[in-house]
């Protein structure tokens, strides 16, 4: 069996791939690194953006773990153009997930990238990992086992959150264990 800790990242100062943690992004990270610290952990994959690496580098330094930066667990951009209802167009790639707007990624395109991510990580040694990430592309690798997962749940995150993902040959069990 496979347990996969997927990590939404803390509090950070914005959206930009540099944005760093906040003061109180920096606290979550503390907390999370007690929070994972009583869990058998083998192997750190992160987003490279800041605020992913930021999250899991308390744990990291803990634990005496690499932090392994993927990209493929980097956010998934809507667009590249500023969207006044950007939260409309957030909502209509969750009802479409072939709409890719302008300089964006469609959901299917970040859904195909998180499972070439998850296909790696079940082929590996290791059976107890923690993936850092972001809030969209999260919920898509969450669908990836669960498909109730969408815009609603992407909303009802918090900054950050820890899902447990246990695989077995028959299926995979999902739930939420941040506190």
């Amino acid at each position: 069996m496979k347990t996969i800790y997927i990590v939404r990242h803390a509090k950070a100062e914005g959206q930009p791939f540099h944005a760093p943690l906040t003061e109180t992004g920096e606290n979550q990270a503390n907390q999370l690194a007690a929070f994972l610290k009583k869990r058998t952990i083998q192997a750190i994959y992160s987003s490279p953006f800041v605020r992913a690496i930021e999250t899991i580098a308390p744990f990291a330094s803990q634990s005496g773990l690499t932090i392994k930066e993927d990209e493929r667990l980097g956010e998934r951009i809507l667009s590249d153009h500023d969207l006044p209802d950007w939260m409309e167009k957030l909502k209509d790639s969750f009802e479409d997930f072939s709409l890719a707007l302008p300089g964006g990624e469609s959901n299917d395109q970040a859904t195909e990238r998180a499972r070439s991510f998850i296909e790696d990580v079940l082929e590996k040694e290791e059976d107890h990992v923690v993936c850092v990430s972001h809030g969209n592309l999260t919920t898509l690798l969450l669908r990836l086992f669960d498909e109730k997962y969408g815009y609603d749940e992407l909303f009802a995150l918090s900054n950050p959150d820890v899902y447990v993902v246990k695989v077995e040959e028959d299926g995979a069990i999902v739930q939420r264990i941040w506190e």
